[in-house]
């Protein structure tokens, strides 16, 4: 077999490939996400290709050039310890680099196994997000109060698309309108927002996975928004797991999971290529996704 790899951007057919492949590694993806994905940047999923079958892959989504994020970094096993992940992984910074302005900043969520890896590769850490799990019973409870008087917990489509885009810019590096606007009318998935005297104070989004349930993200003013809205949100994946991607570095956030009984599963490291970005933090209580941040 010969080790003449060919990059190139993939087809679409090959980003459900990549996905079924993310199911098998245990990484529970969304039942619509190669959809949003694609649609979100088309130019950002890479193959690895040898001797003309698909060994390997991964994205290098651009948020207007603003922002980058390498995830989705997948080679079959069989592939594996023969320097073609190696290559893959420096050829999509590269081309990655190449899409951004300028000193724009990359991020990605990597496997704890493989931080000294994107270290060498000039990825600084950041923070942990950990995964949380929590079986949630076969039966809808009842609705809780809402934790403040001057609260309510509405669909998010009946809150200006504008406001909610303004909320994730506060806890995300650049704006990401067609993801947002995808991602919060996805179907199999339920998305709230958190109002107080009419001012959206927090959002967040549930989706259908390959196993139970995933919110992701959920942004919340503070503690109590972020409680008024996991306990609907939660509601949805009666019956089965429920999965929420927590930031260590926000105590509020690692409480919720606590409180809920979630236990931990697993993990990732946020790293950045480039200047860590300015968000508040205080307000991510779960974030989006490991794969496209």
């Amino acid at each position: 077999m010969s080790d003449d790899l060919v990059i190139r951007n993939m087809t679409r057919a090959e980003l459900d490939q990549l996905v079924d492949w993310a199911a098998s590694e245990g990484w529970n993806p969304g039942v619509h996400d190669a959809a949003l994905f694609w649609a979100t940047d088309p130019d950002a999923f890479i193959a690895a290709e040898l001797d003309g079958a698909l060994i390997g892959g991964g994205a290098i989504t651009s948020y207007c050039g603003e922002f980058g994020f390498m995830g989705f970094f997948i080679v079959r096993p069989e592939f594996r310890g023969r320097g073609l992940g190696n290559a893959l992984w420096h050829a999509r910074r590269d081309r990655l680099i190449a899409r951004l302005r300028p000193g724009a900043t990359i991020g990605l969520d990597g496997v704890f196994a493989m931080q000294d890896y994107y270290a060498r590769g000039g990825f600084v850490f950041s923070h942990r997000n950990l995964r949380f799990r929590a079986e949630v019973p076969d039966r809808r409870p009842h609705s809780p109060e809402p934790s403040r008087a001057d609260e309510a917990i509405v669909p998010l489509d009946e809150v200006p698309f504008e406001d909610v885009l303004a909320y994730d810019r506060t806890c995300f590096p650049a704006a990401r309108e067609a993801f947002v606007r995808g991602w919060i009318r996805q179907a199999d998935g339920l998305a709230l927002g958190c109002l107080r005297q009419g001012r959206l104070s927090g959002f967040g989004v549930v989706r259908r996975c390959v196993e139970g349930c995933k919110i992701g993200p959920l942004f919340a003013d503070d503690a109590d928004a972020a409680e008024a809205l996991y306990a609907p949100l939660a509601a949805f994946a009666c019956g089965g797991p429920l999965f929420l991607d927590v930031p260590e570095n926000h105590p509020a956030a690692m409480a919720l999971a606590h409180r809920h009984g979630m236990a931990e599963v697993f993990g990732c490291a946020r790293m950045y290529f480039g200047p860590a970005p300015g968000l508040v933090h205080k307000r991510i209580f779960g974030i989006t996704t490991f794969e496209l941040g």
